[in-house]
């Protein structure tokens, strides 16, 4: 069981600050575009159509203290069909940890991709709800977010990842389904949404570094997040950027 203090360290560690944003799409400016195209998801990203996708950085700090390029570098691609997100992560860490073998254990503290999805760009809190999931992709491929009753769950169907390395550098394709989540419901009869041109959805991006150490040493996103506690994404979805199909 979590200690109380690991507990809200945690992730997303979903503490209570800013537990009631209501932020919405008008809101929030347009911050990313997604081209429309279905890439073959097997961990390379050389497919044609990832060519004329744009290389996105993943390099603002939310937790510790900012890495080096030796540690840690990261950049990325979005696509989009009628079925899924595509989400092509190109990241160079110097040293991969998998050191739970739970893989609902602590897991934010391992080295994993961390995919935001608000659907309806809603905002908000979700800190105990599907109004919005935070998908910690570990590196083995299982996906885990926090559940209504606070459990830790797996959400495997949910995104579709290959990951291959060379030398430190890895590029992780990820094919993700977008789930209403007001109406999505455990072991319920979940159908994704079938996107089209001009939605919006509430994203961001994140990945979990550890060198060794009993927690992650640093924690890197793609949106710079106001405030000291930069750490939020995994309760409110207000700090999500804002991604047009297109």
């Amino acid at each position: 069981m979590l200690s109380l203090a690991a507990f809200f360290f945690f992730m997303g560690c979903k503490n209570e600050q800013n537990p009631t944003s209501t932020d919405t799409t008008g809101e929030r400016p347009l911050q990313f575009h997604a081209h429309t195209g279905t890439p073959l998801i097997d961990g390379y990203g050389s497919d044609t159509i990832w060519q004329n996708a744009e290389w996105l950085p993943l390099d603002q700090l939310w937790i510790g203290k900012l890495p080096t390029a030796a540690d840690f570098s990261g950049r990325y691609k979005l696509l989009w069909d009628e079925n899924n997100l595509y989400v092509l992560a190109e990241i160079t860490d110097d040293t991969l940890i998998d050191i739970h073998t739970d893989g609902l254990d602590r897991y934010w503290d391992d080295d994993c991709l961390e995919i935001f999805i608000d659907e309806d760009a809603s905002g908000g809190n979700h800190q105990y709800s599907y109004n919005a999931f935070a998908y910690h992709i570990a590196l083995d491929g299982r996906v885990v977010d926090v559940a209504p009753d606070s459990s830790f769950q797996y959400f495997d169907d949910h995104c579709y990842t290959r990951r291959q390395c060379q030398g430190k550098t890895c590029t992780w394709e990820v094919a993700v389904k977008l789930f209403d989540g007001k109406q999505y419901t455990d072991d319920g009869e979940n159908i994704p949404k079938m996107l089209k041109s001009g939605k919006r959805v509430g994203f961001a991006l994140a990945y979990c570094d550890n060198d060794y150490s009993p927690e992650r040493e640093n924690f890197m996103g793609n949106l710079e997040v106001e405030g000291e506690d930069k750490n939020q994404g995994w309760i409110d979805a207000g700090i999500f950027g804002i991604l047009e199909l297109q």
